[in-house]
């Protein structure tokens, strides 16, 4: 599963995001050594340990203020794919499994986890006294409940491909349940790390039109306080949180729709977080002021950013003229210009050092007498000099959509065009409000070419973004790409165990991608997030910074905000 990393901005854990078998597959081995994983990482989990710095304990209080250049749209995961209701949501509910530092799975919910028949049965059982912010347990009830809320056409969920493969769900008792597959399925286990939502509160209601979506009633570490339209998002500490009350008792996501405004705002103390730009952490994060009072962190991202084309227009439903756009962009450029070298140029959907990842392939060389060639072939020729190609009367423009307040993309989106204007393509650029870029363009389709990013999910799993199945709408592959031959890779790659059969076929997704170019694939960005060094318990890992977020606290002598439980 995927969700949209569409916003230049911090990304807290993500239930969306797939789990990565990391030992090579094969037989009842195999699953021995992955049931014994899973068993460890469900044991119960240890008491928090003092954190060592300073010779302090973790301490409560205080409020955590962070930067969002969207608003969210809605609080039910499974209706929504953009990052800032997930972020949001990511807090306020829970799931059977979750990430750990090193991108493993552990138990959440689920107290235990078993995997047998090769990977087609699985079974669970959930802590007891896990409860409802209203007091009612969470139960195996509530997971049969979201499962066949999801899958319902009626629900209309981006997300019910993953549940779709499930063969039989049984509920075995209050806590426990099971659930079977027809065959082995790659995305199994972390269909699991998706949100539970409570039955009793949402049985019999409509699901497009319930309040709910903006009076969320979760069992994760934070609760919804208020929702200020257009200002901000308050999350307080849960109290009945069954892994103890987090530290941080306030977490505010103030909607700043400019990310120049968002930097000022961090200098000034007034945000603690934020996912700075190449320019502010090289050139403007520098000094003693900055030093005393953030850390800054370094890291390569699971993003990568994409021009996409709408393959309905009539123009990218020719291969020639696609493959002409991506040869005429020159990535090092974009690399330099835009991250100022943070950063790396991109081929495909997946992570430079990953096992899925090509080695043979590499990005799209920069080439305008290509481009030229290519779309001479397409039919088009300058048939009254002005400098812009055409064919049959109609010159070769379009419009490039992105999202306002991402300075990155805009100006990646204006060398494109200066680029394009060199091979004889004229290009507009339009830049739409957050939201109503969402649910007016993204949704229904209304765009030329559009310059966007995904989150790179740890299994390599793509099915739910270029599968032709997902052309629909609603669906996440809204560029509407259809390649027979792609969907039977994709297919056999998920349902296959073998994880050296699985990196072959991978390598041939990639393959047919670089010869089709449904998208330029641009670049892999560095993430760069800064935070306000009062806040303890920060443990960089393979998972980034924020998988540990429920642990991070204050010193009493450092907290700025007096919060009232």
């Amino acid at each position: 599963m995927k969700k949209y990393f569409m916003k230049k901005k911090m990304v807290f854990p993500a239930a969306f995001r797939a789990a990565g078998m990391r030992s090579p597959a094969g037989g009842a081995a195999f699953w021995k050594r992955i049931f014994l994983l899973l068993l460890l990482l469900c044991l119960p989990l240890p008491a928090a340990a003092d954190d060592g710095e300073a010779g302090m304990a973790p301490t409560d209080g205080d409020r955590i203020l962070l930067g969002s250049i969207g608003e969210a749209s809605n609080l039910i995961p499974y209706l929504t794919a953009d990052s800032a209701s997930h972020e949001v949501a990511d807090l306020l509910y829970v799931a059977p499994l979750r990430f750990n530092k090193d991108l493993e799975p552990e138990c959440w919910a689920a107290e235990s986890f078993s995997m047998e028949d090769e990977g087609r049965l699985l079974r669970f059982r959930l802590r007891k006294g896990i409860l409802w912010e209203d007091g009612t347990e969470l139960t195996a009830e509530d997971v049969a409940f979201t499962y066949k809320l999801v899958i319902d056409p009626a629900t209309g969920s981006p997300y019910a491909d993953d549940f779709l493969q499930i063969k039989e769900f049984r509920v075995l008792d209050r806590y426990s349940f099971e659930v079977r597959y027809e065959r082995f399925f790659a995305r199994a286990v972390s269909s699991w790390m998706n949100p539970i939502l409570p039955r009793h509160i949402l049985e019999g209601q409509n699901i497009r039109a319930t309040p709910f979506a903006r009076k969320p009633v979760g069992a994760g570490p934070y609760r919804l306080q208020r929702w200020e339209p257009g200002v901000r998002i308050v999350l307080e500490a849960s109290p009945t949180y069954f892994l103890g009350r987090p530290h941080i008792s306030e977490v505010v996501f103030r909607i700043i729709p400019d990310t120049a405004t968002m930097f000022m705002e961090t200098r000034a103390g007034r945000l603690d977080v934020m996912e700075l730009s190449p320019q502010q952490y090289l050139r403007q994060t520098s000094g003693k002021k900055w030093a005393e009072s953030f850390h800054k962190y370094r890291y390569l991202a699971s993003v990568y950013n994409f021009l996409g084309f709408n393959l309905e227009h009539p123009f990218f439903k020719d291969r020639r003229v696609r493959q002409a756009i991506s040869c005429a962009i020159n990535r090092g450029d974009i690399v330099k210009g835009v991250l100022l070298g943070l950063g790396e140029p991109a081929f495909g959907p997946y992570k430079p050092g990953t096992w899925a990842y090509h080695p043979g392939l590499r990005p799209v060389s920069f080439n305008p007498d290509r481009a030229r060639k290519l779309l001479a072939e397409a039919g088009f020729a300058d048939s009254d000099g002005d400098g812009i190609l055409d064919k049959d009367g109609r010159p070769l423009a379009f419009t490039i959509l992105t999202n306002q307040g991402n300075e990155p993309r805009i100006l990646t989106a204006t060398i494109i065009q200066s680029q394009l204007r060199a091979v004889g393509i004229d290009v507009r650029i339009r830049t739409v409000e957050w939201a109503a870029f969402i649910r007016e363009f993204v949704n229904t389709g209304r765009f030329d070419a559009i310059i966007l990013g995904w989150t790179i999910t740890q299994d390599p799993d793509i099915f739910a973004v270029w599968h032709s199945s997902q052309a629909v709408p609603g669906g996440l592959n809204f560029i509407h790409y259809k390649n027979p031959g792609l969907d039977r890779l994709l297919e056999e790659a998920r349902s296959t165990p073998d994880r050296q059969r699985r990196t072959a076929l991978y390598h041939q997704v990639q393959e047919i991608l670089d010869e089709d170019q449904p998208y330029c694939f641009l670049y892999v960005p560095y993430a760069l997030p800064v935070v306000q060094n009062r806040f303890m318990g920060i443990k960089p890992a393979l998972a980034g910074i924020m998988y540990n977020f429920e642990d991070w606290w204050v010193p009493k002598s450092l907290q700025r905000y007096k919060v009232t439980p």
